[in-house]
């Protein structure tokens, strides 16, 4: 299906549901320094940004993106700081091979180690429950069983893991995930894990106010051939616009 697109020059929107209003926020002058973000990469190849070149961290490089894994999301988020200057802060959709937390960008949302936790507590349970099925009869009165375990113990996991969000928005204030997001059906896989979120996350951490976003995509095109290198795309409709709503809800006040 093609994700519908929002207008070229709006990077990120969302319904409010506790206002009753659509927020966006333009691209701006971010653009320039996605350009800058895109030299770097193109450059260096890592996005180890801070370190000497001799000294990164491999699974910081960006060769991976290329390949059978496929290209990533970044996005750029410019801010005002409470003294007048400018601050620009950067992230990269998900994990970046592996890795939560990489020193210069926009952290996730959640407590990494939290989440660890709960994956490592739960992520062998789910494996064992499909080994045994793949060598239990299908469709017998077992397998059924087997399915459904492992059915309620992946959804159990969902729980947890959208338990660990508490998205803030620009008034200061915060809800669970569920409670902030305004889609139809269940939570996709990944909300709040993308760019837009992250920023906005840690410009209201920071005490900083955005002026202008975007994001950019970076490597081998996606699966489904929405994505292409060095393309800029609005924060997606599935996952982002959802929650985007309640995140930018008072940023309006905040700028003026």
């Amino acid at each position: 299906m093609q994700e519908k697109k929002s207008p070229p020059h709006i990077a990120a929107h969302g319904f409010c549901r506790d206002c009753g209003k659509e927020h966006t926020l333009h691209g701006g002058e971010a653009r320039d320094h996605c350009r800058e973000l895109m030299g770097f990469l193109e450059k260096e190849g890592r996005i180890d940004l801070d370190v000497a070149m001799g000294d990164g961290n491999p699974l910081l490089r960006t060769d991976s993106l290329f390949g059978e894994a496929r290209g990533k999301m970044f996005g750029v988020l410019v801010c005002r700081a409470a003294d007048g200057s400018r601050r620009i802060l950067k992230a990269f959709s998900g994990q970046y091979n592996g890795l939560w937390e990489v020193p210069g960008w926009a952290p996730p949302i959640f407590d990494v180690a939290v989440f660890t936790r709960i994956y490592a507590d739960i992520e062998p349970r789910i494996k064992e429950l499909g080994r045994t099925i793949r060598l239990t009869r299908p469709h017998t009165e077992a397998w059924r069983e087997l399915v459904r375990r492992r059915k309620d113990l992946s959804r159990q996991w969902m729980r947890d893991i959208h338990g660990l969000y508490t998205l803030t928005n620009f008034r200061g204030e915060g809800r669970p995930l569920a409670e902030a997001f305004a889609g139809s059906g269940g939570i996709p896989t990944g909300t709040g894990d993308c760019c837009a979120p992250k920023l906005f996350n840690q410009a209201v951490q920071e005490h900083l106010t955005p002026v202008a976003m975007a994001e950019f995509y970076w490597g081998r095109e996606n699966s489904s051939r929405t994505r292409q290198h060095g393309q800029f795309y609005p924060s997606c409709a599935t996952k982002c616009a959802p929650i985007l709503g309640f995140m930018l809800c008072g940023l309006e006040t905040v700028i003026q």
